[in-house]
């Protein structure tokens, strides 16, 4: 079992709300690539993973992944709370507020709820870290094109960060699937 420390992993002070920017950060909560299925990837993979020094990185990242879940949360919240019904029309978050009201949802900025299919879990070692090697890619490509459309920095500054960290995830999974995984001969198949 872990500790739950009540403080997110990097500060998230937004003055402004912004309904516009909300609907592109959301996707890092439920899109393909977003944290949500990070972390149901992460930490399905790790009981099928024949080396328990990786299971232990699944599990330390797949942790991790929901600590990012609950800043972009609180990002999406603090973009959401107090707006007027005049500015959830003026933009487009509609559709959304129908829906949802306010509260925070999985779904893709494209509108496209989560489900299982956002992520794998083949039960091969190999496959799986590599698996996560691109999903960690992925990610840090949608934050690239995150910073790309958002410009207020108490926005981008946590949007830093969790892109930080997708590097340091694809490192992670890279340095085991090398270090633990070249021994998969040893893994005895029944075919």
């Amino acid at each position: 079992m872990w500790s739950y420390e009540k403080r997110l992993q990097f500060p998230v002070n937004i003055k402004e709300p912004n309904a516009t920017i909300a609907q592109v950060i959301l996707t890092q909560y439920g899109g393909p690539d977003g944290e949500l299925g990070a972390s149901m990837r992460y930490l399905s993979q790790r009981y099928s993973m024949p080396y328990n020094e990786v299971a232990a990185v699944l599990t330390d990242i797949g942790t991790e992944e929901l600590a990012h879940l609950e800043m972009i949360s609180t990002i999406v919240h603090q973009l959401t709370r107090n707006l007027s019904m005049e500015e959830i029309e003026e933009s487009g978050f509609v559709n959304y507020y129908v829906d949802h009201t306010v509260g925070i949802w999985p779904m893709a900025a494209g509108g496209i709820p989560f489900n299982s299919c956002e992520f794998q879990s083949k039960g091969d070692a190999i496959t799986d870290l590599f698996e996560d090697m691109a999903a960690e890619q992925k990610a840090r490509t949608t934050y690239d094109n995150i910073l790309r459309l958002v410009h207020d920095s108490d926005v981008c500054e946590p949007i830093k960060f969790l892109r930080a960290r997708e590097i340091v995830h694809f490192q992670r999974f890279g340095e085991a699937n090398r270090e633990h995984c070249s021994k998969s001969e040893h893994i005895k198949y029944n075919y």
